[in-house]
């Protein structure tokens, strides 16, 4: 009897799986980068390593920031909590002097609690360093993703527990010159003056004939030359993700490696960044995962970037896809919901996020229940004070301007922006996109949008009485997502 049951063991190890190791795990996040990408059908970019990413892994088509903000949106990958729950409602550095609560649980330090080594390279931009805290800091130049790459390298090759890097470029943001149509100056996406070069980068140059004038954008002089140094700064970001790919070739690291490639929002001009319209929300997002045989597949389902803990938690064995919640291991001892009371307003209990994990449709062409997204936008800048609310599905889009009175504000950069600059001079008049400039800058309350049929935003249907119930309907919605993430915003509905 004893031999029989050896026997039956022993078969028993043979057939059943072994317990999956941790992943490595590659976070790529890169800076004001709308889906401008040769996988995303833009024939202009020149980004072949992204292309070959998206053939090798799942492409979501339909993948959204939850707010276009740099500071914002990031504590937002990192913690899977929407910035009103965190406490990220706007720019960390300087005078704006935004942070999380301290009871927030981001992602780098429940990694390490799984037994992870962590390091982050580039454009960090969250507080406090308590909350977001990574092992290792390393050194580079966010203006050159190869150099960035070469400096992970130590990291990646080092032995022992599995790793997670954050890798964060500055590419292609705005900043460092001059206007952008002079090509002896210093232009506003962070190319070198008179052709030149960043470290280890082959410059890709565009002339304006040669990019697209997406339809949020006039189609001027300016916004054209404009548009030729995004791309250039573009092909940058592609060039790092190439070289960092590889470097984990090269270390025997790729094949157990997952790499996420984003952007923490959509491109830095006005009508996109800083707003909650479609140029602003969306995102590229490619997840490579060894593990799948299916690949090069483009995923219809509607997810967001509150999503990202939840699916490199999971990555990492840190999250129960049952209950949709941290694994106990991932949270600290005292693990809790934080105490209700009006110094916690917004705090969030640590093992329920707002996001769910992606692994699981990973390689799926569509997926059951992934149908809509929400957005939650408060500041940019400090003086910026603007608070937005969105609830978007496949059909209709419900924006709640919840100051409205107010003038829309701009951030220093995009203010500046010739593209904004040369519409502007022209009075409040002049066509700016789908809109005119007057009405960029003064919104109504609600903006609703038949978004399937109406996707670049046109017609605000809020005041139309046929669509009376469908506003109130969405209304609803909004306000269930308001309670259901203790959004303390909601609190205007009552009182304004």
């Amino acid at each position: 009897m004893k031999r029989i049951f050896q026997f039956y063991l022993w078969i028993a190890v043979l057939v059943l799986p072994a317990a999956a190791a941790p992943m490595n795990i590659v976070l790529f996040v890169a800076d004001d980068l709308s889906p401008t990408l040769g996988c995303y059908g833009d024939k202009a970019a020149r980004t072949p390593n992204a292309d070959r990413l998206a053939a090798e892994g799942t492409l979501f088509r339909n993948a959204f920031c939850t707010t276009a903000s740099c500071s914002a949106s990031r504590s937002v990958i990192l913690t899977g909590l929407h910035n009103h729950a965190n406490g990220q409602y706007g720019h960390q550095h300087s005078y704006h002097k935004f942070g999380s609560y301290p009871s927030v649980q981001s992602l780098p330090v429940m990694l390490q609690r799984l037994g992870y080594r962590t390091a982050r390279i580039g454009k960090h931009h969250t507080a406090p360093e308590e909350v977001y805290f990574f092992e290792t800091k390393l050194p580079g130049n966010g203006r050159s993703p190869v150099e960035m790459a070469e400096q992970s390298e130590s990291f990646i090759k080092a032995g022992g527990k599995p790793f997670f890097l954050f890798f964060a470029t500055t590419d292609p943001h705005r900043g460092g010159g001059l206007a952008a149509d002079l090509p002896d100056k210093p232009d506003l996406f962070g190319n070198k003056p008179s052709r030149g070069s960043h470290t280890n980068i082959k410059e890709v140059f565009y002339g304006p004939k040669d990019v697209p004038v997406p339809a949020f954008l006039p189609d001027t002089a300016a916004a054209r030359a404009e548009l030729a140094q995004y791309y250039q700064s573009v092909a940058r970001v592609d060039q790092g993700l190439g070289r960092l790919i590889e470097i984990l070739k090269a270390a025997g690291r790729l094949d157990d490696t997952l790499i996420a490639f984003t952007s923490d929002h959509g491109m830095a001009f006005p009508g996109a960044k800083t707003t909650v319209y479609e140029p602003g929300l969306r995102v590229p997002f490619i997840v490579r995962d060894p593990r799948l045989a299916r690949r090069g597949i483009a995923s219809d389902a509607m997810i967001s970037l509150v999503d990202l803990t939840p699916t490199l938690l999971d990555a990492g064995g840190g999250w129960d896809v049952g209950t949709q919640s941290v694994k106990p291991a991932a949270l600290p001892l005292t693990a809790g919901s934080p105490k209700k009371g009006k110094g916690n307003v917004g705090a969030w209990p640590t093992a329920k996020l707002h996001g769910r994990s992606l692994l699981p449709i990973l390689g799926e062409k569509s997926a059951t229940g992934w149908d809509a997204i929400y957005a939650s936008h408060t500041f940019h800048e400090i003086q910026m004070y603007y608070p937005m609310r969105v609830v978007r599905d496949r059909k209709f889009k419900l924006i709640w301007n919840i100051a409205h009175p107010l003038p829309f504000p701009f951030a220093s950069d995009l203010w500046e922006a010739p593209t904004w600059q040369a519409q502007f001079k022209q009075g409040p008049k002049a066509p700016y996109g789908q809109k005119t400039v007057e009405a960029y800058i003064h919104r109504p309350a609600f903006e609703l949008f038949d978004i399937a049929a109406d996707p670049n935003e046109a017609h605000n249907l809020a005041a139309d009485p046929k669509h009376a119930e469908t506003l109130q309907l969405y209304k609803a919605k909004l306000k269930d997502f308001q309670v259901a993430s203790q959004d303390p915003w909601i609190l205007k509905w009552d009182y304004e």
